[in-house]
């Protein structure tokens, strides 16, 4: 097992916060400054010089780096390409009914498109000059536009000068564990020599969780410590291989309900629960009929008969975000979208083969993972509800382990929705786990609400209330489930054991648990009520004037930016994930498309996670020196803010590219915003992937690349001897 304080953190943390803090004033005074990108008349590189061949025969798609009026090319590119996006999308449609020979075909097309849009763009350059110069001197003006010069650098864009303010990293929180694997890093990594993974889980290929090596030494497995993560030493370099046929994903809505058989080839859980309108096959596809063990008439009637059956859960109001335990293939969480909830599943990686897997083929958010022995990777009281629909998850042995967990992560005030057969069946093993949760939550001082039963699905569901203030615990004439040391920190949980006991309650009305948070969509806007003036935020601001400035800085680089120049077809785009999150502000930017966005926060970064589940968005602790919890080919846009510079000071950036390349869809498309000279270097990786080059941008010391994953496999073979049976 990986151990809990990352590699490379700084041990003397207050000294460090110190030091920067120093660096504050000069940092912050530039934030209001700050403007959309690709708006500056001298800060884009040269693109109509841009050589594109197909991305299948060379590692071309050179980017030039020229100086002087060469600068207003990139936008005339960007605009063609932004045209070509929309021809993209229609092929895209077609290839959904297409051969994998029809799809080469337009491969080529586009390759021949790409090379007009080049040309044009040096016959339009003039006629462009003097609308560019218009745009940035109107957006000058009212400061609406980012620019990239070191007088009035983003704040945004030096996250790796940034400082911790008033918040500790999880790093940190966690370092009573062990200290973390570090893996060795290459040394011969000029040539990017690229090789397919040769693994026993092939094109399903998750290398912490398939480190089989790892698994046969383990001394037991009664509580799933064989679905835990198992990293290797060293991170894969090498990349994963496609599925034959693999076909462009059919975009949402229209995922929920239908995938191509033929990018997720399994078939073991439709068998086993095809009855059950789990999944089925129907020729080339796989369908979903919307329902499950729970719910067979349906998630939506399922959803509204747990509202109906306590009013104040209020979906998309008073509830927004949900944790979903034990998911299936999530249409639970995947039909909550219209209520406009967020529900976060999770199951593991076992004999219910590909369910995440499914359900982020769909377009809905879940990640791989178990209760086991470890605490789960999120913070303590961020989840308005958490459910779990007909799980076997023995929540009433051991003391209740595995509920204290739940009882953790869930907000003082907020639900347990428990709706499996114990609550409305009378065999005797359902009788008996009923008396036994009944014993454990009333001494957990969970309230009973309501017991319902659906006459339609004929099912139940009994609903739990966690309490808001800690009479309950003081009155109780036996501390058992005992509550948990004063010193135990209940937000450190990287590769922390699970105990059996529980947290006390916040009652100081300045700490975050005391008060549920502001209605959605109000919460998205508003700084937590506990963030407080007197503690500096991350960029050196006072953290409420932090947070609002951050979230500011992304609507306009999202509006200015991402959404109009760089060619990407956002209406294919539905898994998002943000590698380096600070505050949420990219995502929250992103609001109004229909995506959803994983905020992952780094252990080495501030940690501001439970900042982000208070404005009604969620997200996960990671250390990305290690692959993330998910299957191949999962998201559709990853956003690396400052990711890079700041990985490759312990880790191997090659492998953390590779990774890259695991978790994105052929198609997709990699932001990238840090130094310039990583920035070059992501670039190199990305051609030596024979990935295409949307756009490269910089100036002085910072910039931006975007880049689209190919169909491209390389035909040498790497084979992982910890990853074969």
């Amino acid at each position: 097992m990986s151990s809990s304080a990352a590699p490379g953190q700084t041990p003397d943390l207050p000294a460090v916060r110190e030091s920067k803090q120093k660096d504050s004033t000069k940092i912050s005074s530039q934030f209001e400054d700050n403007s959309g990108d690709l708006s500056s008349d001298d800060s884009v590189k040269d693109e109509g010089n841009q050589e594109t061949t197909n991305s299948e025969e060379s590692n071309t798609n050179e980017v030039e780096t020229n100086t002087g009026d060469d600068s207003n090319s990139t936008e005339d590119t960007n605009s063609n390409e932004s045209e070509n996006s929309n021809s993209d999308s229609n092929e895209s449609e077609n290839s959904n009914s297409n051969s994998d020979s029809d799809q080469s075909e337009n491969s080529n097309t586009d390759a021949n498109e790409s090379e007009n849009s080049n040309s044009d763009a040096n016959e339009v350059e003039k006629k462009e000059e003097k609308v560019e110069k218009d745009e940035v001197e109107e957006s000058s003006n009212d400061n609406k536009t980012e620019d990239l010069s070191a007088a009035t650098q983003s704040e945004i864009l030096k996250e790796t000068s940034a400082q911790n303010g008033a918040f500790s990293t999880q790093a940190a929180e966690s370092a009573s564990e062990k200290e973390s694997q570090k893996p060795s890093i290459s040394k011969d990594q000029g040539g990017y020599k690229w090789k397919t993974c040769n693994v026993t889980a092939g094109q399903d290929y998750i290398p912490c969780l398939d480190n089989l090596e790892a698994i046969r030494h383990l001394h037991g497995r009664s509580h799933y410590e064989h679905r835990e993560r198992h990293c290797p030493t060293d991170p894969p370099t090498c990349l994963v291989p496609l599925p034959v046929d693999y076909k462009t994903p059919i975009k949402w809505p229209r995922s929920r309900e239908q995938i191509w058989y033929s990018n997720v080839p399994h078939t073991k859980l439709a068998a086993v629960k095809g009855h059950q309108n789990w999944v089925k096959v129907t020729g080339e596809y796989l369908t979903f009929p919307g329902g499950g063990t729970q719910f067979k008439n349906g998630a939506l009637h399922y959803i509204d008969f747990i509202q109906n059956s306590l009013p104040d859960i209020a979906w998309g109001k008073r509830t927004r975000v949900i944790l979903d335990v034990g998911c299936g293939v999530a249409s639970f969480g995947g039909y909550l979208f219209e209520r406009d909830v967020v529900a976060l599943s999770f199951a593991p990686k076992d004999e219910h083969e590909a369910q995440v897997q499914f359900a982020l083929e769909r377009g809905i958010p879940a990640i791989s993972a178990v209760m086991g022995t470890q605490r789960l990777p999120f913070p303590s009281k961020i989840f308005d509800i958490v459910h779990c629909a007909r799980c076997r998850v023995p929540w009433h042995i051991e003391g209740g382990k595995l509920l204290l967990e739940l009882n953790r992560v869930l907000r003082p005030g907020g639900y347990f929705v428990w709706s499996a057969t114990p609550v409305y069946q009378n065999k005797t093993e359902d009788v008996e786990i009923w008396e036994a949760m009944s014993k454990l939550t009333k001494a957990m001082c969970w309230e009973l609400v309501v017991i319902n039963n659906d006459k339609l699905n004929e099912v139940g569901a009994a609903i739990y209330r966690k309490p808001t203030s800690n009479e309950c615990y003081e009155n109780r004439q036996q501390n058992e489930p005992p509550l948990c040391d004063n010193k135990d920190d209940p937000d450190a949980v990287w590769n922390v054991q699970l105990e059996a006991c529980m947290h006390k309650v916040p009652t100081d009305e300045s700490v975050r648990g005391s008060k549920w948070p502001e209605m959605w969509p109000q919460r998205l806007e508003s700084p937590p009520y506990w963030l407080k003036s007197s503690e500096v935020g991350v960029y050196g601001k006072p953290a409420p004037e932090d947070f609002t400035a951050d979230y500011e800085n992304w609507k306009r680089v999202v509006s200015k930016s991402y959404l109009n120049t760089l060619g990407i077809d956002w209406s294919s785009v539905r898994n998002v994930m943000d590698m380096r999150s600070i505050y949420g502000g990219f995502a929250a930017a992103m609001r109004d498309l229909k995506i959803w966005v994983m905020n992952v926060v780094p252990l080495d970064s501030p940690d501001t996670l439970p900042i982000i589940y208070e404005r009604g968005l969620f997200g996960i602790y990671h250390n990305w020196c290690e692959s993330f919890s998910t299957y191949p080919r999962t998201y559709d846009l990853l956003h690396a803010d400052h990711l890079f510079s700041d990985v490759k000071k312990r880790c191997n950036i090659q492998s953390l590219m590779a990774e890259v390349d695991r978790i994105l869809r052929p198609g997709g498309n990699l932001i990238v915003r840090d130094k310039i000279e990583t920035i070059a270097e992501v670039e190199n990786m990305a051609k030596s992937l024979n990935w295409n080059v949307r756009m490269t941008y910089n100036k002085d010391n910072e910039g931006m690349l975007c880049v689209e994953k190919t169909l491209w496999r390389p035909t040498e073979v790497e084979m992982l001897s910890y990853a074969i049976e």
